[in-house]
């Protein structure tokens, strides 16, 4: 029996945003800041489309909200989180080091996969997979100037129920363009649970006269879960005029929120120094073992490709810096991510972030 059989079509989205809705409802009541932080909430918009290289194909469409909490004194000592989770946090590597800032991330996003020969309705049994990734996270930052650790896990559904199927192809009516015809060959509905560490690190930095600077931050890290399971390693390069003292320019994947201020003093919260101007560009690697996009479904059978165990992204972009807000746009150039692609990918990366 397929999992689909066991799973009414929408039930599991509508319980997964009805979850996350509650959540975030009650976040500001366990955001207790610090003694004395003036650190705001972050809320981010983050979406990717392959419109930008004029394509409509492989990772088609991200979609993903974010919203950082201000900093806590301590997760321990919030006196709001389920009392049944502080044993499981406390046990938590990296995140519980005195002396480091504390945040808590919740997000809800959505990611579409499609094959090249969108008009066919036969399964396009040499190219990747339709299929939809719908999910929510939450995340536990620790961080200080020089370094950021996240742990975050997510949960969410694949297959029909990601309503990918839907938003596509009610997207590409408000456009007016051919709905994608192949979605009755997409995975099958499956639960996807994913846990993720990564760390990033202000390798370097420098500062010049007038406010121009320069820094470059790595970052390493893996995914362990049904959905993907990796891992990658990568670094970026900032360069600019007040750069913001963040952990850089993310795209949308696992432990990618990188949009809280670390302080203060910076310009997206000092209006004396509110406007900054930056250029970067980046690399990041991974070690694929799994990849549910790729190989299909884990309990069911589904289409699948034989996906390439080593993927890389290229990535360049502008940043502006407006008193709270902070908007950034990249360029991303991905390697082949199976045997049988026609060609490297490529899509364009929008985030718009709100510190208040």
């Amino acid at each position: 029996m397929h999992l689909y059989a066991l799973f009414p079509r929408h039930v599991p989205t509508l319980l997964l945003i009805l979850g996350l809705l509650i959540g975030g409802l009650s976040v500001p009541a366990f955001a207790k800041t610090a003694p004395g932080s003036a650190s705001p909430w972050t809320f981010s918009l983050y979406f990717e489309n392959d419109l930008f290289a004029g394509t409509d194909r492989n990772y088609t469409n991200g979609i993903k909200l974010s919203l950082i909490s201000p900093d806590l004194s301590a997760y321990r000592e919030s006196g709001h989180l389920p009392e049944w989770t502080l044993p499981w946090i406390r046990r938590l590597p990296f995140i519980n080091e005195p002396g480091l800032q504390r945040n808590i991330g919740l997000c809800l996003g959505q990611n579409m996969y499609t094959p090249v020969a969108t008009e066919r309705r036969s399964l396009v049994r040499h190219d990747r997979p339709y299929a939809g990734w719908t999910y929510a996270g939450i995340a536990f930052h620790s961080k200080n100037r020089r370094r950021l650790d996240t742990i975050e896990i997510q949960a969410g559904m694949v297959g029909p129920a990601s309503l990918a199927e839907e938003t596509q192809s009610l997207v590409h009516r408000l456009r007016r363009i051919d709905v994608p015809e192949g979605w009755d060959h997409q995975l099958e509905n499956e639960p996807g649970l994913v846990a993720i560490y990564e760390r990033k690190y202000r390798m370097a930095e420098r500062a010049f006269s007038g406010g121009f600077a320069l820094d470059a931050i790595g970052h390493l890290g893996a995914t362990l879960g049904n959905v993907s399971t990796y891992a990658n390693a990568g670094m970026e390069l900032r360069a600019g005029w007040n750069l913001p003292l963040d952990f850089g320019s993310a795209l949308i994947r696992p432990a990618g929120d990188t949009n809280a201020p670390v302080s203060a003093t910076g310009p997206r919260i000092d209006k004396r120094s509110g406007f900054g101007l930056h250029a970067f560009g980046a690399v990041s690697g991974r070690a694929v073992l799994r990849d549910i996009f790729l190989d299909g479904n884990t309990f069911s059978h589904s289409h699948s490709v034989d996906k390439e165990p080593f993927v890389a992204d290229l990535s360049a972009g502008l940043c502006l810096v407006w008193n709270r807000i902070k908007i950034s746009y990249s360029q991303v150039f991905r390697t082949r991510e199976f045997e049988g692609q026609e060609e490297r990918h490529s899509f364009g990366s929008v985030t718009i972030s709100l510190s208040y």
